[in-house]
């Protein structure tokens, strides 16, 4: 045991635990320096607004800013914003991220979804109207027809064509419905022939 603690005091021990110690700071020094470095510790990019650019322009802006980009696909048209334009960003515009830092884009689509048109005829007009406002169509205008059921739907048209259900039209198109007024067709020209 005296040895051990001769050994403990002695020169050299002492000599090789200060080079131990010495060559841990050293390598503790060198990884954080190492680690600041590789980390880009403290320094920050802000995040622009790319609200409203075209795709050609988000990506030379990010490229400029030193960031990566991921474009998603968007189902929803907002026709606030121009085809293809950036309609959304995660980090949002003025968050402060390390360089290199990937961005997520929502893009604008080039138009609204289209959406299937309802079976709608002999149906009543309100019954309709609702039917088509429930996928997202609206009714522009309704024409009475000589036909016995009042307010049921007999046909449809869009922008002047006739249309059945089953077609795919524009989301937030408007259609024109083409309605019975209640009298029986031909029946004037019966009235007609009776009186005589």
């Amino acid at each position: 045991m005296r040895n051990f603690l001769d050994f403990l005091r002695s020169r050299t021990f002492l000599l090789q635990l200060g080079l131990a110690i010495l060559v841990i700071i050293v390598i503790c020094f060198l990884t954080l320096r190492w680690l600041k470095s590789s980390t880009n510790h403290g320094e920050f990019v802000e995040v622009p607004d790319f609200s409203k650019m075209s795709v050609m322009e988000m990506r030379e802006v990010a490229e400029n800013a030193g960031l990566r980009y991921e474009v998603l696909d968007s189902t929803n048209y907002n026709p606030d914003y121009p085809r293809f334009s950036i309609l959304e960003q995660n980090p949002l515009a003025g968050t402060k991220v390390k360089e290199n830092r990937k961005i997520y884009f929502t893009v604008n689509p080039s138009g609204y979804k289209k959406v299937t048109i309802p079976n709608i005829i002999q149906v009543t007009r309100r019954n309709a109207t609702s039917m088509l406002r429930a996928v997202g169509l609206d009714v522009q205008r309704v024409t009475y027809i000589d036909e016995l059921g009042k307010d049921m739907v007999y046909r449809m048209k869009f922008k002047g064509k006739y249309i059945k259900p089953g077609d795919k039209l524009p989301k937030t198109s408007k259609i024109e419905l083409e309605c019975g007024n209640g009298v029986i067709p031909g029946s004037a020209i019966i009235k007609a022939e009776s009186q005589e």
